[in-house]
């Protein structure tokens, strides 16, 4: 379904809520943050696992407008370093995102189990993150909340 500016008296076709746990098995929130909620979530014919964002409408015109903006960014973005979209729901109530699922650790945990961590470690991650940050740039998104606690599957 396509996030796009509506004309005045355009009727607007939402997905219903069964449309969404038809398809994907919702788990346990995993982990709250300041627009959505996010879980694992399983697709019900693959059995393949996901990460599903929920934004609640309800949370004001700030929430809508970040999870719209994130569901247009992340159809833009392919890029091995950043995770993709699967899938995107707009129901009366609520958007749901469908990302990859990052399986790896915390960087920083990562970090505290090696002991000892060399520059050519070091290099390596910077590497990664600064390709993803270079390909956003050149889309002219720029990603304001970078942090140590990306994942890795190392």
């Amino acid at each position: 379904m396509p996030f796009g500016c509506l004309t005045l008296g355009e009727k607007k076709d939402y997905n219903s809520p069964t449309e969404v746990t038809d398809k994907y098995d919702l788990g346990q929130v995993v982990k709250s943050e300041e627009f959505c909620e996010i879980f694992r979530a399983k697709d019900r014919n693959t059995l393949k696992m996901y990460t599903c964002k929920k934004f609640n409408k309800k949370d004001g015109r700030k929430v809508r407008k970040a999870a719209k903006n994130e569901i247009m960014i992340l159809k833009m973005v392919r890029h091995h370093n950043i995770l993709q979209l699967v899938d995107a729901f707009e129901t009366k109530k609520e958007y749901f995102i469908f990302l990859e699922l990052a399986t790896g650790r915390e960087v920083f945990d990562w970090i505290l189990d090696q002991g000892y961590y060399s520059e050519r470690d070091t290099s390596n991650v910077m590497r990664q993150v600064l390709e993803a940050v270079a390909y956003l740039h050149s889309l002219k998104i720029v990603h304001r909340n970078l942090k140590v606690e990306c994942t890795t599957d190392t």
